[in-house]
């Protein structure tokens, strides 16, 4: 296996740059802090500013799609798209069982794709890992263990998760990831520090076909065709995929029409790791 390329350091003038609504509620909770000491009436307006702050951060970090919490790539950039390119984006594996039968409707189709990979997965099945690699697709940063808690988790606890699968996958694959997405797309305002330091971009996407409830593949594939353009970066699920009234994974049954309709449509499948810069950081002033 080649050496593995370590992730470059950040720039000695590199910093992190809160986004606005991090900022802002860091501001508020200096301010209710001094309302508290001023006592009654003043002590309810701030414990009731700093709950309905609190309210406005959860709802931020349960929707995937959200920019409120950080850098979100939800589109490939606009030159890929006008080139008529997408990204189809495969969760949750390696899967002993769905992700070669995967790999062999990719390969006759003559299609890449970026598999976000949970790191655990990947160590159990290292010889699948490099197959999906040796095959040209990529493997991108789907945290260590994909724990449900993940988003309730603090800003050590987040480093740990990304950072432990950042260090395995690139020690599996000879290289290190640069985007990362979130279990269930759910986060918190501490992720972006840590993506951040560590040169991911949050990736999450354009259209989903809720592949790991659905077992009916018609449904699933409109799901994704409908409205499909360039730019588009498509989420289905090798691991964790639902089944269908067959027994099969239902990815199985919608990559054929799905692949067909992206042929049909003109529109070429690349692999974030081709469409998507490393991410930028912001120099310090």
């Amino acid at each position: 296996m080649p050496p593995v390329p370590a992730t470059p350091p950040l720039p000695a003038a590199a910093r992190w740059s809160p986004p606005p609504l991090v900022s802002a509620s860091v501001a508020l909770h200096g301010v209710a802090a001094g309302a508290l000491l001023a006592g009654p009436p003043a002590t309810w307006w701030a414990l009731g500013a700093v709950v309905l702050n609190h309210a406005v951060l959860g709802t931020a970090g349960l929707w995937p799609r959200s920019t409120l919490l950080g850098p979100n790539v939800t589109r490939l950039p606009a030159t890929a798209a006008a080139r008529g390119e997408v990204a189809l984006t495969i969760d949750d594996g390696p899967d002993p069982e769905v992700t070669p039968a995967v790999l062999d409707l990719l390969a006759a189709a003559g299609v890449r794709a970026t598999f976000f990979c949970i790191a655990e997965r990947a160590r159990a099945q290292p010889a699948l890992l490099r197959r999906i690699v040796a095959a040209g697709h990529d493997v991108q940063n789907h945290s260590h263990h994909h724990r449900h808690h993940f988003s309730l988790q603090g800003p050590r606890g987040l480093a740990r998760e990304v950072g432990d699968a950042q260090a395995l996958l690139a020690d599996l694959t000879g290289m290190a990831p640069h985007c990362f997405r979130a279990p269930a797309g759910l986060r918190n305002p501490f992720l972006d520090p840590v993506l951040h330091r560590l040169g991911l971009h949050l990736v999450s996407w354009t259209r989903r076909g809720y592949d790991t409830r659905s077992g009916d593949a018609a449904t699933v594939q409109a799901r994704l065709a409908k409205g499909l353009a360039g730019g588009d970066i498509l989420l289905l699920h090798d691991g964790h995929a639902a089944r269908t009234g067959a027994g099969r994974a239902v990815l199985l049954d919608v990559l054929p029409p799905l692949l067909q309709r992206l042929h049909q449509a003109a529109l070429r499948p690349v692999t974030l790791r081709a469409a998507l810069p490393p991410r930028q950081t912001r120099p310090a002033a």
